[in-house]
């Protein structure tokens, strides 16, 4: 074997593996960048379910009042949110009119 094929060897070896580190770097940053991803779809979930627990403790806590609450006061809070209305008529009237 000369010296000129041990070059030649040399570099067609090395173009290769500097073909093969160009690949390798491209994958793993595109498996990065989905990594990324999920991992801001699963921040978004745990954020919507911390928002959806915060309203179900709420309504435990108005229950647990309802059930530890004399029985008159209660009436009275229920009837206050039945006379209550839900939307003002005048809001009611705009909204239908657009």
């Amino acid at each position: 074997m000369e010296p000129t094929d041990l070059i030649g060897l040399l570099i067609v070896a090395g173009g290769g593996m500097l073909f093969l580190a160009y690949i390798f770097r491209r994958f793993f940053a595109w498996k990065e960048k989905q990594l990324e991803s999920e991992t801001s779809l699963a921040a978004e979930k745990a954020a919507q379910y911390a928002a959806s627990n915060a309203e179900l403790e709420q309504r435990v806590r108005v229950l647990e009042q309802i059930v530890t609450d004399g029985g008159a006061e209660t009436a009275a809070q229920i009837e206050a949110l039945r006379e209550r209305p839900l939307l003002k008529p005048a809001a009611a009237a705009r909204k239908s009119g657009d």
